[in-house]
């Protein structure tokens, strides 16, 4: 019998509101899920690429990931993610507050998996983080990283 980890998201998310929302909702689910957050796209590739402090991270799963951020903002990161062999196969959840239409055409160009708009309140910015979490981690069968 081998023990199944439970799933690993990464948030990539410099709003710590938002990353403390996105903990507290992933706590309150039923499914059990790790998640480690960091602040930008130049952190997130040291997370992805195991080096710095990151040297023991484990590949995530999924990736949440917020367009706007400073030194290397999502867009950079997607680009860089989507066009890497490694990192292509992570499904990459555009999690942001922009709504403009070249936002959303442009991420989706750039290969993110999906485009949500986040909620500005709790309840509902835990039952989007939910459905992410079961759709994404539950009903998806994702490849091996």
């Amino acid at each position: 019998m081998t023990l199944q980890k439970s799933p690993h998201i990464l948030q990539v998310e410099d709003s710590q509101a938002d990353a403390l929302m996105t903990r507290e909702a992933l706590q309150d689910s039923d499914m059990s899920c790790r998640i480690s957050i960091v602040e930008d796209g130049v952190e997130a590739l040291e997370f992805l690429n195991q080096r710095g402090k990151y040297k023991s991270s484990e590949p995530p799963d999924l990736i949440l990931l917020d367009l706007n951020m400073p030194r290397k903002n999502g867009r950079e990161l997607l680009a860089e993610l989507k066009a890497h062999p490694k990192f292509r196969s992570i499904p990459v959840i555009v999690l942001t507050t922009s709504r403009a239409v070249e936002d959303i055409a442009s991420a989706y160009d750039l290969h993110a998996n999906c485009y949500i708009i986040k909620p500005v309140d709790f309840l509902s910015y835990s039952e989007t983080i939910r459905a992410i979490q079961a759709f994404w981690l539950s009903i998806v069968t994702l490849g091996e990283q």
